[in-house]
């Protein structure tokens, strides 16, 4: 029985050499080639995730203009595409081709005495409908805005106003000027729209004249801006008055 307890009693570090298998300290060292592989590993993940990012950095626009291109040829072909089926035509691309015919003689139309006549006759009896009137005005007054015959109900000019805190301005177009007259003198206010939901939702701030910052952007630059969330803002934006006002500072001897 003595020998049985001595043999128990032998401590643990005294088994297998006195080494702890779970030990890092005492465990063997890894070889070089596997950190050098590891390495190489990270370094290809970053790598092929790098480059299948910017391919689709660079495919996304090109799949959205073509998604967008072929859902527009669909839906303008759809208008004319069902009376050629009837007629056993069955062309594709040619319903489209056909609306576009179809724009295009409607512009000329319109552009003549008597189209504007029939125009004007038509656009009456729709200002007369209760509802209607109501959403062909608003849908005008958007189509005005980017018409290249620019008339008195389409947008003015681009306007940066401050608001809505210091420090803080807003992108919006001015429709129209107004005098508001006050018990101190008359001050000139301009209805400035503001975009909140693209373009065709917004408010419409009357602000100071004097207050209105604006830039050197085209109406179609401003609405582009708008529609792209601020994506093709320019990186610098100078105010008229300040273009001009270094325009006369140049001296002529340089203009000659």
């Amino acid at each position: 029985m003595a020998e049985e307890k001595d043999s128990t009693s032998i401590p643990l570090s005294q088994c297998g050499g006195g080494e702890d298998p779970e030990d890092p300290a005492k465990s063997p060292p890894n070889p070089p080639n596997s950190s050098t592989r590891k390495a190489c590993l990270v370094v290809l993940q970053s790598w092929v995730s790098k480059k299948f990012m910017t391919g689709c950095v660079v495919l996304f626009p090109v799949a959205v203009t073509f998604f967008v291109t072929w859902w527009f040829i669909q839906f303008v072909d759809s208008f004319f595409s069902p009376i050629y089926a009837r007629l056993g035509i069955d062309i594709f691309g040619l319903g489209f081709v056909t609306s576009l015919l179809f724009v295009f003689f409607v512009g000329v139309f319109v552009s003549s005495w008597m189209g504007a006549t029939v125009f004007w006759v038509g656009e009456w009896f729709i200002k007369r409908m209760p509802f209607v009137r109501h959403i062909y005005s608003a849908s005008k007054q958007i189509s005005a805005a980017i018409s290249p015959d620019q008339n008195t109900t389409a947008f003015k000019e681009v306007a940066i106003i401050r608001h809505p805190r210091v420090g803080e301005y807003a992108f919006g177009f001015i429709t129209s000027s107004v005098v508001l007259q006050r018990d101190n003198g008359d001050e000139e206010l301009c209805s400035v729209y503001v975009p909140t939901n693209h373009l065709y939702i917004g408010d419409i701030f009357l602000v100071n004249s004097e207050e209105i910052i604006r830039p050197n952007l085209s109406i179609r630059e401003g609405i582009e801006i708008i529609v792209s969330g601020g994506m093709t803002m320019p990186q610098v934006i100078s105010p008229l008055e300040r273009i001009s006002r270094q325009a006369d500072r140049i001296p002529l001897n340089r203009i000659i």
